[in-house]
């Protein structure tokens, strides 16, 4: 009998899948994060033995475990062969892979696991679909990858703007669409197993149900109703997210082969070694909440708080050349080793040191003032803005800013943030908003740090805003 257990990352909004064969005790594990233990644990806990670790496609948005749980279990290791020369696993060769094709099988004891090739997402992609032959002959679930989601497909502009090949948005489009005309060969009770759950910027409006069928997504699922190709093309293009520019980086990691996760524990930083890494120019994240470093932090560190968005935003803005020095709460006992596996499931394993808040008690004493970010409303802003007294900066997305935004706001994603400083005003404060005031924070944070001078959080955001009756351009 099949046995199927499923891990959901909801900092990453990644899905990955256990399924075994109680028969026989042998399992397969599909599209790993680096963080293995609850796999190993899961398959103990069930009395299986992990002895096939395969994944849907390349991944963009986290670097994959599968090479690494391979390794240390002796399992299998099956990787797609589908796609141009250009989306092969570099390590399939040397670490021994089987490769696998449209059609290809290979079985986990009682349970088949069937290829089936689904470019469209990326041209490597594969789709799992999964029969438990001690039952039935007809299969009972699909594992998806990035291809079918609840309510939604998966993106296909990836490679265009994350991996820089241009021109390949509406080409991969095109082999989206074809690859959807395939389901018509499956029945309505088919179980659909997405890879993404709501959040995950690898689609733009995937839903959250865990999981789903076929025939409730071809009643439900816009890219399964009745549409020409070209309509199909130009609908799945629309409105896509800019994608978090780390995916280029886990793209060229995952198909090169991901490193072994490091785990070593980083030293505490003194005052004096806290105050030498800003000095020196080091990158000092404070992930305490945006409300604790807008009320007082130490100058020059970047505010990404600890919270279901911390990998996202890390994988914006840190960049993966240096060191990182990390800024935890004290009454937190998990944060410190919280942070760094957030941080390893997107590779960024450099990861220095860390100081407690009891630095900040010190700094006034021994170093000089703390920052801090004053938090306005919007009606403030407003009359800051008509006496000319502030200027406003919308840190939100392009889809965002088209649909509405303040009059005479500049706008910058926070994403690009850092790379556009020298275009921003420094002759007047600058008043951050964004949609509710997560972003913003961020980006205030990332302001001050830069030698911005009287940085502001609307910390309402834009949805404050309208609320008040403000302006906005264009009129709703």
């Amino acid at each position: 009998m099949i046995v199927v257990k499923r891990f959901f990352d909801p900092k990453l909004a990644q899905v990955s899948y256990l399924i075994g064969s109680s028969d026989t005790g042998q399992a397969v594990v599909i599209d790993a994060t680096r963080d293995l233990a609850p796999y190993l644990e899961a398959a103990a806990a069930e009395g299986l033995s992990i002895t096939h670790v395969t994944e849907t496609h390349i991944h963009a948005d986290y670097l994959s475990g599968s090479r690494e749980l391979a390794q240390r279990t002796g399992a299998r290791l099956f990787l797609s062969d589908e796609g141009d020369a250009d989306w092969k696993y570099a390590f399939a060769a040397s670490d021994g892979a089987t490769l696998l094709h449209d059609g290809d099988t290979f079985d986990v004891g009682s349970v088949q696991i069937r290829a089936w090739h689904t470019p469209g997402h990326t041209p490597e992609h594969l789709t799992f679909i999964v029969t438990d032959t001690s039952v039935t002959s007809e299969p009972v679930a699909a594992v998806t990858g990035d291809f079918l989601f609840a309510g939604d497909v998966g993106r296909p502009d990836l490679l265009e703007k994350a991996a820089r090949v241009a021109g390949s948005a509406e080409a991969a489009a095109h082999d989206l669409y074809r690859s959807l005309q395939g389901w018509q060969a499956y029945p309505d009770h088919l179980q659909i197993w997405p890879g993404h759950g709501a959040g995950s910027a690898c689609g733009k409006g995937i839903g959250s149900l865990p999981q789903s069928t076929l025939g409730y997504e071809r009643r439900t699922n816009w890219a399964l109703k009745p549409l020409s190709e070209a309509e199909f093309v130009e609908r799945v293009l629309s409105g896509q997210p800019d994608p978090p520019t780390y995916f280029a980086e886990m793209k060229r990691r995952n198909k090169l082969g991901p490193d072994v996760r490091r785990t070593t524990s980083p030293d505490r930083l003194s005052l004096d070694r806290l105050r030498s890494v800003l000095a020196d120019g080091g990158l000092v994240i404070d992930t305490r909440s945006a409300l604790e470093f807008g009320a007082a932090h130490i100058p020059g560190t970047l505010n990404i708080p600890l919270s279901r968005a911390f990998t996202t935003w890390a994988g914006w803005l840190v960049p993966y050349d240096r060191d990182v020095h990390l800024l935890i709460d004290d009454h937190c006992a998990q944060c410190v080793s919280d942070a760094m596996r957030d941080l390893a499931m997107i590779g960024l394993d450099r990861v220095a040191g860390f100081a407690g808040a009891d630095v900040l008690d010190q700094w006034p004493a021994r170093v000089g003032p703390l920052g801090r970010i004053a938090q306005f409303d919007a009606r403030s802003v407003a009359r800051l803005q008509d006496a000319g007294e502030a200027a406003i900066l919308d840190v939100r997305s392009d889809t965002e800013w088209q649909a509405g935004h303040i009059p005479d706001a500049l706008h910058v994603p926070l994403g690009a943030l850092p790379a556009r400083l020298e275009a921003l005003p420094r002759d007047r404060p600058l008043v951050v908003h964004c949609q509710g005031g997560t972003r913003s924070a961020i980006a205030a944070s990332v302001l001050d740090a830069a030698g911005f001078t009287g940085v502001m959080n609307m910390a309402g955001g834009f949805n404050e805003w309208q609320a008040a009756g403000l302006p906005v351009t264009p009129p709703a």
